[in-house]
């Protein structure tokens, strides 16, 4: 039994209606579509089974929250296999764009090929054990062959990661975007290294911060309070360069009372950010400027 791989919980299929409205051209900036399998085949390499999250459960979630542009992001369950998520740019009617993973696999021609089915940028996972591992040469590699195409480069990152790459991070020729907060732990407080390391990154001119995953790095469950001092840390740091995404389906939850209710998510958007202009600049600007909406 111990060579199974764990299955992930589905999200939770009713959702409610959140209280607060999101304005017109609100941007989820990150979330995944997943499967079906009989469609889009799970990659072998995959480290979990993942609950299918297909592109149709996601527009109606979406209708409900109050979500009218997306940003699809390749989730690890799929590889290097993008097709799951240009199918769903494809199908989105010009509301979705693309987030892809890649490597040294694809040619000039293929990101020629992406970027007119929708993609905009690139994920890159620095730590082993999620398809990723701390390959800059690689990723260099990768940053410039995307960077004729103006995307940018996203980072999902730990705190040691972050740390460790720092200079690197800082020296980047396109834009890049730090993935739910650098993963940090929220019981070591706001002074832990990876966060200093962290807060000094996204205040340079081409970093900008992705509001998300607070329901996955909390300690103490909703409403997030212990999360919330790292939110407004991240808003304060920088203001003009924040995106936000709901992570949906919050894949890798392993047990029930662990999946989180997306209108509750909507509804800690003013929670986190307070002031209205740079809400809508996280929510509507911002994303239509990276992504090229």
């Amino acid at each position: 039994m111990s060579d199974l791989l764990p299955i992930a919980y589905p999200p939770v299929p009713n959702p409610r209606r959140p209280a607060f409205r999101l304005p017109e051209g609100a941007c989820d900036s990150h979330f995944h579509v997943i499967g079906p399998p009989d469609r889009f085949p799970f990659a072998d390499s995959k480290a979990y089974v993942p609950a299918t999250a297909p592109f149709e459960h996601y527009v109606n979630l979406a209708g409900l929250l109050g979500i009218e542009r997306g940003v699809v992001t390749q989730p690890m369950g799929h590889g290097f296999d993008n097709r799951v998520t240009l199918d769903a740019v494809a199908r989105s009617d010009g509301r979705f764009r693309a987030v892809i993973k890649a490597d040294d696999r694809f040619s000039a021609a293929d990101y020629r090929a992406f970027h007119d089915q929708g993609a905009r940028g690139v994920r890159v996972t620095l730590f082993t054990g999620a398809g990723g591992g701390m390959d800059l040469a690689l990723f260099d590699r990768v940053i410039a062959a995307i960077a004729p195409h103006g995307w940018s480069v996203t980072l999902h990152a730990m705190p040691e990661q972050l740390i460790e790459a720092a200079e690197w991070i800082a020296k980047i020729p396109i834009p890049v975007v730090i993935d739910h907060f650098g993963r940090i732990d929220v019981d070591r407080g706001l002074g832990q290294p990876g966060f200093r390391a962290y807060l000094d990154l996204v205040r340079e001119p081409h970093v900008w911060a992705k509001i998300c995953c607070a329901e996955r790095l909390t300690k103490t469950g909703h409403p997030y309070d212990d999360v919330m001092p790292f939110v407004h840390a991240t808003v304060a740091a920088a203001p003009d360069r924040l995106i936000w995404g709901t992570d949906w389906p919050h894949t890798q939850r392993w047990a029930p009372g662990e999946m989180c209710d997306d209108g509750d998510l909507v509804d800690l958007v003013p929670v986190m950010v307070p002031d209205a202009g740079t809400r809508r600049r996280m929510l509507v600007d911002n994303p239509a400027r990276l992504f090229d909406f």
